[in-house]
């Protein structure tokens, strides 16, 4: 069960059976922070797991025809993340319309889905699912995410 349906489902026993609301919250609080991941406090990742996901996305990419090279993904991933895999931009166009761009090379939920990599994760925050959607669609638009040199 997905992380926020469980802290629904919690939430929702929680209103049903406790006695005062400081008893809810205080159990409610507690529950929440036990379940739900702390993406909040997530930092970049150091140099050796960036270059792993990196490496491991480019085995995925070469198995499905996607182009790229280390340093164009390299060079991407950091400007749009830092190397954090749970960023998550919540100010930009995107995310006021309910959809914001998410992981290492911060790709939207719909483009994710579209340019998803079969034998990868439906995780967008996963690493390696994450780079070989993101290029996967700039290959699609742009020849390869070689030819990223900004947003996308």
């Amino acid at each position: 069960m997905p992380p926020s349906a469980l802290a629904r489902r919690i939430t929702s026993k929680v209103r049903k059976s406790a006695a005062g609301g400081l008893t809810a919250a205080a159990l409610l609080l507690v529950v929440s922070n036990a379940v739900m991941p702390a993406q909040a406090f997530a930092a970049p990742a150091d140099e050796k797991r960036i270059d792993g996901w990196i490496k491991h996305a480019l085995l995925v990419m070469k198995d499905n025809g996607i182009p790229g090279t280390y340093d164009g993904i390299y060079r991407n991933l950091m400007r749009e993340s830092s190397g954090d895999v749970f960023a998550i931009n919540l100010w930009d166009s995107n995310a006021k319309a309910g959809i914001p761009s998410k992981g290492l090379m911060q790709v939207i939920d719909p483009t994710f889905r579209a340019y998803h990599v079969a034998g990868t994760s439906w995780d967008s925050y996963d690493p390696i699912a994450n780079i070989s959607a993101a290029c996967n669609y700039a290959a699609h638009r742009y020849g390869s995410i070689d030819n990223v040199n900004g947003p996308y």
